[in-house]
């Protein structure tokens, strides 16, 4: 059965977001790698990208459930409702990568989604169980990222204590195997965000009856993400990179190891979480851990007043949208 050009056009942009979002993250995944000089950058994303289709293959899609059945009411929803939660979360994103700000695509998509779903339905589209299960998710992990980073680091360097400076070149060579883990952790979250928001519009539009995410779906979502990993996010990739402090390979795989541990643990848990924060708050972690002076806290300041504002004004967009989607003729 084709389906119709309301669906489709769903479909379309939930892939334009899914592209958008594997450009953005993977600089958050291969910033440190590159940084340190581990891996030539082609490679690192290379590599990236191959994990990041993987990931969802191997992991299932507990996430995918969560943000397509767990946050909203789906009967109460339209299609371009959908339409205007994903058109806003893409635009949110493309203002924050033009201006090389580490926003977060989770909170631009879940935003939206509620923001929406309030204008169109109100309250009542708002399964508040779910609702809490993923704001926790968004705002409990960075903290942990950052905990988790300050505490990685006085591990590592605890057991390298007596190690010779030939320790650098393990810490080099080492993050094939802690960028990859990431990479995997990555694929196996946030593609299934855009396999939840495809799955919800095949529920809306009479295709599926029950929500159960298509092998289709968790292909092309996978496959998508993955070649916007490969094209990488070049402005992104120089604020994480090197406008915090001075990356060194002991920063880089402690960081990557942080980041990896947190995110299979929300996706294993079903909580979507925003890799870009979960990175960002672990490589400050690292840092201030080694000296908190180390860290330039101004750049943590201006992504902090991303995050806060991502959720509210992504919502506002969303129903601005499509206030004027429904007055079109």
């Amino acid at each position: 059965m084709p389906f119709p050009n309301d669906l489709l056009l769903v479909i379309a942009f939930a892939l334009v977001f899914e592209f958008i979002n594997g450009m953005r993250d993977t600089s958050s995944i291969v910033a440190t790698v590159i940084s340190s000089r581990a891996f030539h950058p082609q490679t690192a994303l290379g590599m990236t990208a191959a994990a990041e289709f993987v990931g969802p293959f191997l992991f299932g899609v507990t996430v995918a459930k969560t943000v397509g059945s767990d946050i909203v009411n789906s009967q109460l929803l339209t299609l371009n409702a959908l339409v205007a939660c994903l058109s806003a979360a893409i635009v949110w994103n493309l203002i924050t990568w033009f201006f090389g700000i580490p926003g977060s695509s989770s909170h631009a998509l879940i935003g939206g989604l509620l923001g929406v779903a309030i204008f169109v339905a109100g309250v009542n589209a708002i399964n508040l169980q779910g609702l809490y299960k993923v704001l926790l998710g968004l705002f409990l992990l960075p903290p942990a990222g950052f905990l988790v980073g300050f505490v990685m680091l006085r591990i590592i360097y605890a057991l390298a204590s007596a190690a010779s400076p030939r320790i650098n070149e393990f810490f080099k060579r080492a993050q094939f195997f802690t960028a990859v883990g990431l990479a995997l952790s990555h694929g196996a979250n946030d593609a299934q965000k855009t396999m939840g928001m495809i799955t919800l519009s095949l529920m809306i539009g009479g295709v599926l009856t029950e929500f159960t995410v298509p092998f289709w779906v968790i292909a092309v979502s996978a496959g998508t993400m993955a070649l916007g990993a490969a094209l990488g996010g070049w402005r992104l990739i120089r604020t994480l990179g090197g406008k915090f402090y001075k990356i060194r390979p002991v920063h880089s795989f402690a960081t990557q190891m942080t980041s990896a541990v947190v995110i299979f643990g929300a996706s294993f848990g079903g909580a979507p979480v925003s890799t870009t924060q979960v990175v960002s708050s672990a490589i400050v972690g690292v840092g201030s851990s080694e000296r908190l002076s180390k860290v330039r806290w101004k750049v943590v300041s201006d992504i902090l007043t991303a995050w806060m504002i991502t959720i509210p004004i992504s919502g506002l967009m969303a129903a601005g949208i499509y206030w004027v989607i429904v007055r079109l003729p």
